[in-house]
């Protein structure tokens, strides 16, 4: 996993508990250890706003980013995504006609 969460290290620091944050945020203690473990597909940027305005911190401190190792199945996935060609939208020439009817109500 590229990304690895770092809420538990911004706790310590804080010497804040999980049930302490989640009474804070309103969160519950069980999305707070999914978090720190790194089982949620997703953050809210609102719920983000919220711990690093309790914890004191940036977005940053809460997750770091570790390239894959070469070769690795991750590795082969990202270079994958990051070399895929980009198609570009099909678009009209300058000055074109829509075919399509338009009703105008009177």
């Amino acid at each position: 996993m590229p990304i690895i969460p770092r809420l538990d290290r911004v706790m310590a620091d804080s010497k804040m508990s999980v049930n302490e944050l989640s009474q804070r945020i309103d969160i519950s203690p069980v999305n707070i250890s999914r978090m720190r473990r790194g089982h949620i597909k997703a953050v809210r940027f609102s719920t983000m706003e919220r711990i690093c305005e309790v914890l004191q911190c940036q977005p940053g401190d809460l997750f770091e980013y570790v390239s894959p190792e070469p070769g690795t199945d991750e590795a082969v996935e990202l270079d994958a995504i990051i070399n895929r060609p980009i198609e570009e939208p099909a678009r009209k020439p300058i000055g074109a006609v829509s075919r399509t009817p338009v009703n105008v109500a009177n």
